[in-house]
């Protein structure tokens, strides 16, 4: 595969910012385009545009198949039994919320254990949090092992005890670029019972993602990070597990009949997805997926770890100057890390003005952060249209930064 060539099918990454070439490094935020995408939306919104599933004229019909075969496209990409098994959201975010709402409400209740992960996104712990509060709930965290980021699974089963209702944790962490091993973790949780989500957030675009295989109960992606547009991603619930549900929000399109003092609903997962949906995002991330698999998600995985660990590598001859966060070895591709004695927003800023883009802050994991004693990282973060040479520029940015700070 020549990875360097897909750049030509990404506009924007050919461009310079403050007089370089533009060095994307900032995918675990969000991924580029392909032109194919681009124009999958432009087409809709000139050929095809209107509302779905309540008119009857021509233009609403195709937008209606259209949308609808996004929806079993989905299905297809991470082999779910059925496309009634796929609510499209707004994205990760979202999709944990409804779960929150509409499956924790009706099941979790006080006294109950809610367990995740220390290296949980804030969109992993906070519906949680709200959740325990209208519930009396409480929070458990399953242990991460300090730099080297990975879960403390010889305690597992001292947290996976029958008080446990959720076990929530991320596929790939965002910050440390340690891979979960979700099969194994779906498995304990169901041989005792317990409802598992997966956030897939950082996984869907960048390796096969099976839920069959994985077991889990629900899983949630944003387009965004897998060469969709923005404001569109994918709620996977089992079936049996979705029916059961009672719908997040009310409104429009997903009722059968409305009276002035009930209503009653639509089967999932039509239930869930109240008011006009993003038509135009799920055709754009029908488009990307589409892309995706013509490439091979095996093979970008395959890829992505490459670069990872040749990043790591790289980044590790800096020794004692810097400070290095996650595996050692089968990272996926991001290394988070700190120059001793330059901020991380300061090396962002600095990379920045050599066309750099990187990401420095928390990376919503504060409490990950506060574990690890430091309030920020920088971070890069690769994808298939990246290369090798590319992380040799990276770096030699950072010796610039040593030098311009002086450390």
């Amino acid at each position: 595969m020549d990875w360097s060539a897909l750049r030509t099918d990404f506009p924007v990454l050919d461009q310079e910012v403050h007089g370089r070439p533009l060095l994307y490094l900032d995918n675990a935020a969000t991924t580029q385009k392909p032109r194919v995408v681009l124009e999958a939306l432009r087409h809709y919104y000139e050929h095809d545009n209107a509302n779905v599933h309540r008119g009857i004229h021509e233009l609403s019909n195709r937008a209606t198949a259209a949308f609808e075969a996004a929806r079993a496209r989905a299905a297809k990409f991470i082999n779910a039994r059925s496309a009634d098994e796929i609510v499209f959201t707004r994205g990760t975010t979202e999709g944990i919320n409804l779960v929150a709402y509409a499956w924790g409400n009706k099941n979790i209740k006080r006294g109950d254990t809610i367990l995740l992960t220390e290296m949980e996104h804030h969109s992993n712990i906070v519906p949680w949090q709200l959740l325990a509060e209208r519930t009396g709930a409480k929070l458990q965290f399953l242990p991460v092992t300090g730099d080297i980021g990975l879960l403390d699974l010889a305690r597992l089963d001292e947290w996976l005890t029958k008080e446990v209702k959720l076990f929530a944790f991320t596929h790939i962490s965002n910050s440390l670029g340690t891979i979960n091993p979700v099969n194994e973790l779906c498995a304990r949780a169901r041989k005792l019972g317990i409802t598992t989500l997966v956030d897939g957030a950082q996984s869907a675009g960048h390796r096969p993602v099976d839920v069959q295989e994985i077991g889990c109960d629900f899983l949630v992606l944003s387009g965004h990070k897998m060469c969709g547009p923005t404001g569109i991603g994918l709620l996977y619930g089992r079936q049996e597990v979705l029916e059961a549900m009672p719908p997040f929000q009310g409104g429009g399109e997903m009722i059968l009949n409305v009276d002035f003092q009930r209503s009653t609903f639509k089967h999932a997962p039509h239930k869930f997805e109240a008011g006009t949906p993003d038509i135009s995002g799920a055709i754009g991330l029908h488009a990307a997926m589409d892309y995706l698999d013509k490439i091979g998600r095996k093979q970008i995985a395959q890829h992505d770890q490459e670069l990872g660990a040749y990043a790591f590598e790289k980044l590790s001859a800096f020794g004692s100057s810097i400070r290095l966060f996650g595996p050692h070895i089968g990272r996926a591709g991001l290394v988070s890390f700190l120059l001793n004695g330059v901020h991380a927003h300061d090396v962002v800023t600095v990379a920045d003005q050599r066309g750099v883009a990187l990401r420095g802050g928390h990376h919503c994991n504060q409490p990950l952060m506060h574990k690890l004693g430091v309030e920020s990282t920088a971070r890069a973060s690769f994808f298939f249209y990246n290369t090798t040479d590319e992380i040799d520029q990276f770096v030699e940015v950072l010796h610039e930064i040593q030098k311009f700070f002086g450390v």
